[in-house]
């Protein structure tokens, strides 16, 4: 099987990028799923009904979130009802939404799993531990597991993949907006990749405006950043697998956009 994982999707050129590129790598790769991490897409911050639409228009099968899960309360609702998004699994229990989802495709079962990182984040339980439950929770009810770490820290997110290899197809991170050259798969099957990156404007800093960034560290004055529009880029990782759910290969997807 063939999984296409689609890092931060930020703003309006973020999603424009993702609807041009996208078509040009179904048509090159083939693959079963394609899951899209989606927790900037509105605006840049957070994601809301109307933008989530948008990437399953696109045939995106599963959209992963992350500590902007939260942003725009209209979406609170759409959360708990659409059983394809899905927000970090350490998050409160009583709050809106799922942290993991079961999609099929081609006759295969893809479990997908969010989580936050703690380590300069905000999540309430220990992403070790949720991964545990959650791994043995999809034991039987899906073929392949992919987990989105969505975390600050490289080695919070690097000892996680070791944590899980063997038993989860892909371990990938997300959240900093910046491409890892560590791309691997794992002794025990396991692909991992420290950050996908961000689907987006690389002319900016990790999506904003570079004027805007810069002015903010040169005068620590409040700044309001504002997506950038230069240079977008899509940043994906594709994973291959066995039959037996082990991973062959991952390979960066690293592709410049004309819009």
């Amino acid at each position: 099987m063939k999984l296409l994982f689609v890092g931060d999707v930020v703003g309006g050129i973020g999603r424009r990028t993702l609807a041009t590129v996208l078509p040009l790598l179904r048509e090159e790769h083939r693959p079963d799923f394609v899951v899209v991490n989606g927790e900037n897409a509105a605006g840049g911050v957070g994601i809301t009904r109307k933008t989530a639409q948008e990437l399953f228009d696109l045939g995106v099968d599963a959209i992963t979130l992350g500590n902007h899960a939260y942003r725009h309360r209209e979406v609170y609702e759409y959360l708990d009802s659409e059983p394809r998004i899905v927000r970090p699994a350490n998050y409160p229990k009583g709050s809106p939404g799922r942290g993991h989802t079961v999609v099929e495709a081609n006759g295969l079962r893809l479990g997908v799993i969010n989580l936050s990182g703690q380590v300069f984040l905000d999540a309430v339980r220990s992403p070790f531990a949720e991964a545990d439950a959650l791994v043995a929770e999809l034991r039987g009810a899906a073929d392949v597991v992919l987990v989105d770490m969505h975390g600050e820290v490289t080695s919070e997110k690097v000892a996680l993949g070791w944590h899980l290899d063997g038993r989860v197809l892909a371990c990938v991170g997300t959240h900093t907006h910046v491409p890892t050259a560590d791309a691997r798969v794992l002794p025990g099957g396991t692909a991992y990749i420290t950050d996908v990156g961000m689907t987006g404007p690389r002319g900016g800093v990790i999506g904003v405006k570079k004027e805007l960034a810069i002015e903010r560290f040169l005068t620590l004055t409040q700044v309001r950043f504002e997506t950038s529009n230069e240079d977008p880029w899509l940043n994906a990782v594709l994973v291959e697998g066995d039959s037996d759910g082990r991973a062959q290969s991952i390979r960066q997807l690293l592709v410049p956009a004309e819009l």
